[in-house]
């Protein structure tokens, strides 16, 4: 029985760009023995899955990605889409694979958002379940055009990373870094209060862009760079360097945020 149940399905062309190369760079994906990805609730198009396909398959040629939605409907809209390394079927966090297969990469990218935050760690558990040794399952969420988006990376034995990623170009426009607070996982959504470290994190890379503007002479990017440094120098345990952080990604260990009891 599929595990779950039918939410809203938006999706759209490019939405989930910014994840799909935090996947094509991880180790994940890049050193499994079988790079099979799921995309966990594609939506009511295809076009999510078919690029991370794509994307996938610039670093590692032999990638397949299986769509999974818990909508019957949506999986026949999708069925005429399949191709060499692309197959849709029906099924949710339970993440249904032919025989023993085991997943490199699993992405539930806006489908725990509908849920309540209490429902979370089940859905957690069942999707890591699934995954293969040194797996990476992948649970966030993202505005609609993309420019917004946070995921919680997890491994098989739990949270590991929460990432940001965010258009830089047009960061001041949307309020600074914390605009990222409306898009922030399930698990952390409710938490962007006083007293937990979300909240404070945000508020940190708020005052930290603030601190370098005069760096948006030369850049955005070299300015969100130096923010992201400035963290890293106040304590805050940030993964990654400059190569990510010019992209508008940033990464802190998942104990530095992991919600309060």
């Amino acid at each position: 029985m599929a595990e779950g149940r039918i939410t809203r399905g938006t999706t759209g062309v490019n939405r989930l760009r910014r994840m799909d190369r935090f996947i094509a760079a991880h180790s994940a994906l890049r050193r499994a023995s079988d790079p099979l990805i799921v995309d966990l609730g594609y939506g009511a198009a295809h076009w999510t899955a078919l690029e991370l396909l794509e994307r996938a398959r610039r670093v590692r040629p032999d990638a397949r990605v299986v769509g999974i939605e818990i909508d019957p409907e949506r999986v026949a809209a999708a069925a005429p889409f399949a191709r060499d390394g692309l197959t849709f079927r029906r099924g949710g966090f339970e993440v249904p694979l032919d025989g023993d297969a085991r997943a490199a990469v699993i992405r539930a990218a806006n489908v725990l958002r509908q849920y309540e935050e209490g429902e979370v760690a089940a859905a957690w558990a069942l999707m890591r379940s699934r995954l293969a040794s040194g797996g990476l399952l992948l649970e966030g969420t993202c505005s609609e055009v993309g420019r917004v988006a946070s995921w919680v990376a997890l491994d098989p034995e739990g949270p590991r990373s929460l990432t940001v990623a965010l258009h830089l170009g047009t960061l001041d426009e949307l309020g600074g870094p914390s605009v990222v607070a409306e898009r922030l996982p399930k698990a952390l959504i409710h938490r962007n209060v006083p007293g937990e470290g979300v909240h404070a994190l945000l508020r940190e890379l708020d005052a930290q862009w603030a601190r370098n503007a005069p760096l948006s002479t030369f850049s955005p990017r070299q300015r969100f760079v130096a923010a992201a440094r400035g963290l890293r120098e106040a304590g805050w345990p940030v993964l990654g360097g400059p190569e990510r952080w010019r992209l508008g990604e940033l990464t802190v260990a998942w104990e530095a945020v992991a919600p309060h009891p």
